[in-house]
């Protein structure tokens, strides 16, 4: 991990390279902070307040390093509601009324961060999350489109009437008598946005796509005002107007409509889609980090909900981390919290030296990065990753999304909640377990006797339980080994496979190592990594459909290099196992991700086996990884197990442990047990006993034929896969050369 440059060092080192990349954050912040602000049905000014206040004081007191922070997409579709409900349809009077609401969001964002809450955007099933993105992006575009065609008074009973009216709206435009300069500058301005990345010009890429809109929207002006003798044919009307004078920008929020529901509707919808749209942000940001410093998040949220405030008292918009914006930020190799000022800091000078060219711009233009902006979040491509991820994802996406257009963005986040909970209800097979602890504490962590930390997780695994799941895994020390088992689970759903994919980059950055085994004998939704698992029991694995977990996948490799046959499927008979005195008193399910070779010409079986103890209320379920070979030559039956001070305590009141004379060593670390006693002594010669004294403890057993070697009380990981294998092969040649 690279080390952070600090004090004046750092700044010597660091600081051009943040203030370059600060300004160049501004060029695409400024436009895109007016056209939020107009989409928002609120003054331009109300996304630069934002903006300026956002970085200034997050960028001294925030969490996270290299976020910028400002006005969100997000946020568009729930302020312009609040402004026009509020407001009763009067938009100046909305707007302060709305303002009030956003002060008081400002306040209940700071709280959350307090209370240390920042980790409750993990409770949000991701299908829900991006079902509501994909509907903020679908409003945006139904209600920007109009404007960046340069068609006013567009209306229609909801959003989807809205969007059918697209068609309607672009006849107009190519019936219109005169050429229609205001949605021409629209449709550049939305191919630019789209064509950008594709022009590989470094002269031409030096300046951000937003900026280029709005270099070529002032030239356009200028290019009447000095070349043509006709006017400029664009109306005032379809302008930007900032004030002149910018003390005309601040307005106060006001309050007095703190007491009705539609007040605290709009104060509850700001501060759900501000927190879950930062913390997002936040998350993505520290995967892109040099450093790969980790953001403190609710502190995050206390600067977020303290500019917030500032922001709302005097007329800006709410203030959140913004995942474009940001990305730009660490590719112009931003370092530290100074890039976000430096940014706000661009902001502001432009904004008091150059208002009177902004105020060139038109709307049109503005509303062509809107546009292709809503385009983004509701892309084709995101309704196909969402399908590939699982048609019970996609059915929640799609619920989510359908019901945010119709309904608004709280009640389709419920929508999208409830839904998720009635589909995991039906894949389940514990319906009744389900029903009854939703939440329930489900994780066991400890650790085992090699140092490992041994996570296990019970029952189902879901995003209604996740938090305890994340609480353990977050307390996990840098430099440990975890191994996340999920073998006990019926089910673990996308949320949660999507975390742990994730949580194995963060355990890469502190020193450590996670392994996830039991999750083999589940089914997968689908073929997406992501997807959900379920256990049906009695379901054969050939019916898996090809779809191996990464275990799986690697335990095939392994196969491949030591030539040995690998096969996912169960079995369900093992008669050879049920000979061994440790499975007397279980009862084997079945036998899974079997492994069938040879060494030596002797033939060996290594695989997954599901057994249980007990039955009905008292029923335990076990899975553990063992190997099984015949040794070339007659052998006693005999149990080898590492001696704990329990056994000590046994033999010394007189039950059955066998001492080896001559190896008071051995005697004092093992335990051997077996009836013939002579041919077990003759059996452990000086070479076998050196052996075992110089490997690491396994439990062995006999059974007269075969040998039974198992180690931890659940399926071994990868590594302790390949060194059981080993171990098996070392000892075979030990006893062939013994015989």
């Amino acid at each position: 991990m690279k080390e952070v440059p600090k004090g004046l060092e750092g700044f010597k080192k660091n600081g051009l390279r943040n203030m370059l990349s600060g300004f160049v954050v501004s060029l695409i912040a400024l436009p895109l902070a007016l056209g939020l602000a107009l989409a928002s049905g609120v003054p331009p000014m109300a996304g630069i307040i934002s903006t300026i206040v956002g970085g200034i004081i997050v960028s001294i007191f925030g969490g996270s390093y290299v976020t910028i922070s400002g006005p969100g997409n997000g946020l568009v579709v729930v302020i312009l509601t609040s402004v026009i409900v509020l407001g009763g349809g009067n938009l100046i009077v909305g707007y302060a009324y709305t303002l009030g609401a956003i002060v008081v969001s400002g306040g209940v964002i700071t709280l959350l961060g307090f209370l240390r809450l920042g980790n409750l955007s993990d409770f949000f099933p991701s299908a829900t999350i991006q079902g509501m993105l994909s509907a903020i992006g679908l409003i945006i575009i139904a209600k920007q489109i109009h404007v960046m065609f340069g068609v006013s008074g567009v209306e229609a009973p909801n959003n989807f009437m809205l969007l059918a009216k697209i068609p309607t709206t672009i006849v107009e435009v190519i019936r219109s008598a005169s050429i229609p300069w205001v949605a021409l500058l629209g449709v550049l301005s939305l191919g630019i946005m789209a064509y950008y990345a594709k022009i590989t010009n470094r002269y031409f890429q030096a300046i951000p796509a937003p900026m280029w809109i709005v270099l070529i929207a002032i030239g356009f002006y200028y290019y009447f005002e000095w070349f043509s003798e006709m006017e400029f044919p664009i109306d005032s009307s379809f302008l930007i107007q900032i004030p002149i004078d910018i003390s005309e920008s601040f307005v106060l929020a006001d309050f007095s409509q703190w007491n009705t529901g539609v007040f605290f509707t709009a104060v509850i919808s700001i501060t759900l889609i501000a927190s879950i749209e930062s913390l997002l942000s936040i998350n993505a940001v520290d995967k892109l980090d040099v450093y790969k410093r980790k953001a403190n998040v609710n502190k995050d949220l206390k600067a977020l909900g303290v500019s917030t405030m500032l922001s709302g008292l005097i007329g800006g918009l709410p203030v959140v981390v913004v995942i474009a914006r940001s990305s730009v930020n660490v590719n112009q190799g931003a370092t530290s919290r100074w890039a976000n000022f430096f940014h706000a800091l661009f902001v502001c000078l432009f904004i008091l030296l150059f208002s009177q060219l902004l105020n060139l711009i038109p709307l049109s233009a503005l509303a062509g990065i809107l546009v292709f902006t809503g385009y983004k979040l509701a892309s084709p491509a995101k309704f196909i990753q969402m399908y590939q991820f699982g048609k019970d994802q996609f059915v929640i996406f799609l619920v989510t999304l359908l019901a945010t257009l119709l309904f608004g963005l709280i009640n389709g986040i419920v929508i999208g909640i409830l839904t998720t909970f009635v589909i995991q209800f039906f894949l389940m097979e514990d319906k009744i377990g389900f029903l009854r602890k939703p939440f329930r504490p489900n994780t066991l962590l400890y650790q085992e006797e090699d140092g490992k930390l041994h996570l296990s997780v019970k029952g189902h695994s879901s995003f209604l339980n996740y938090l305890r799941l994340k609480e353990k895994m977050d307390s996990i020390p840098p430099g440990k080994h975890l191994i996340l088992d999920f073998s006990l689970t019926t089910f673990v759903d996308n949320s949660v496979m999507e975390h742990i994919h994730h949580y194995r980059d963060s355990f890469e950055k502190k020193n450590s190592k996670l392994e996830v085994i039991g999750l083999d004998i589940h089914d997968s939704i689908s073929s997406h990594p992501f997807a959900a698992r379920r256990l049906i029991r009695l379901t054969s694995f050939i019916k898996k459909g090809g779809v191996l977990t990464n275990r799986q996948q690697k335990l095939k490799d392994f196969s491949k290099e030591i030539g040995w046959k690998f096969k996912t499927n169960s079995v369900f008979k093992a008669p050879l196992l049920e000979a061994f005195p440790f499975f007397r008193t279980k009862t084997i399910d079945h036998a899974y991700n079997v492994f069938n070779g040879e060494h030596k010409e002797v033939p060996i079986t290594l695989m997954d086996v599901e057994f249980y103890e007990g039955e009905f209320i008292a029923k335990e379920v076990h899975k553990h990884t063992v190997l099984l070979f015949s040794p070339p030559m007659k052998i006693p039956r005999f149990r080898l197990d590492k001696e704990r001070i329990f056994d000590r305590l046994a033999g010394m009141a007189g039950f059955e442990d066998h001492d080896i004379e001559g190896y008071e060593d051995f005697s004092r670390r093992f335990k051997l047990q077996g009836e013939d006693i002579e041919g077990i002594k003759k059996f452990f010669t000086h070479e076998i006993i050196l052996f075992f004294e110089s490997h690491p403890y396994y439990h062995l057993e006999s059974d007269g034929e075969h040998i039974l070697i198992l180690k931890s009380q659940r399926v071994a990981t990868i590594s302790e896969v390949k060194a059981l294998a080993v171990y098996g092969e070392e000892l075979i040649d030990k006893l062939v050369t013994s015989a």
